[in-house]
């Protein structure tokens, strides 16, 4: 446990108020740095200095700038990680909203699933070949290169395939 009348004590005022004139216009100028926002900065640092606060029989004062360092440093991506979470949310929600009516929308999931359910009733090598070409736009010369194969085999691999499609689900 820390002395309270120890002068290295974090937690007294004295103390506290010198370590946040020491370290305050660094700190902010750090934040500033990451953040290009004075107003994020100065609320940022705040929260640094609360934190130190909040911890201030736990720091060791020599450690004290390190620790006020790497704290800022932390809420910074903190921030940053819900930032991004917020603006996922956001865009699948966008994505959700939409101005097709919810028959269109249930006729839709219905045709995916019944491609979906189509797709793996094909054989491997169909398959392969109908997904290179109709999700990744391979063109056949490039399939019949990657996969190591002739070019008449990737027409035949094709052909098969949408045989198959036509029969389930019809022309597409």
């Amino acid at each position: 446990m820390i002395n309270v009348n120890d002068k290295r004590n974090i937690c007294q005022s004295q103390n506290f108020e010198n370590i946040y004139k020491t370290y305050a216009k660094d700190i902010r100028q750090f934040l500033f740095f990451k953040t290009q926002n004075i107003e994020r900065a100065e609320d940022l640092m705040q929260d640094v200095f609360i934190k130190l606060w909040d911890n201030c029989n736990k720091v060791d004062y020599d450690k004290v700038k390190s620790y006020m360092f790497t704290t800022a440093n932390n809420m910074f991506l903190n921030e940053v990680k819900h930032e991004k979470i917020v603006r996922k949310y956001n865009k699948l929600y966008k994505e959700e909203k939409t101005n097709e009516s919810p028959e269109f929308i249930m006729l839709e999931k219905e045709f995916m699933d019944k491609l979906e359910t189509t797709i793996s009733k094909l054989s491997e090598k169909q398959r392969e070949v109908f997904l290179l070409n109709r999700i990744e736009k391979k063109k056949y010369k490039e399939i019949a290169n990657q996969l190591g194969i002739s070019l008449k085999a990737v027409e035949k691999r094709m052909h098969q395939a949408l045989l198959v499609m036509r029969k389930e689900i019809g022309n597409i």
